[in-house]
């Protein structure tokens, strides 16, 4: 059986994602390195939010109203 868990290593300790995970006894494991930061407890959360307000938007029966579109241009500071 294969097993996969997302996280990420900071200071040589891996901080897995989500939930915590017991693997008991002793396993052979692949590590593979991305080349992409690891996002952090909170972003994760606000992440995790937006897919729970989009799959209950979906799951709704209600009719969802068309908003005007706007145009959002960057603003430097």
């Amino acid at each position: 059986m294969l097993q996969t868990y997302e996280g990420y290593f900071e200071n040589g300790r891996f901080h897995q994602t989500g939930q915590a995970v017991r693997i008991a006894g002793r396993r052979r494991a692949f590590v593979t390195i991305l080349d992409e930061p690891a996002l952090d407890d909170e972003t994760v959360r606000r992440l995790a939010a937006l897919d729970k307000f989009f799959a209950d938007i979906d799951a709704s029966n209600e009719e969802v109203p068309d908003f005007e579109r706007v145009k959002l241009r960057e603003v430097e500071l």
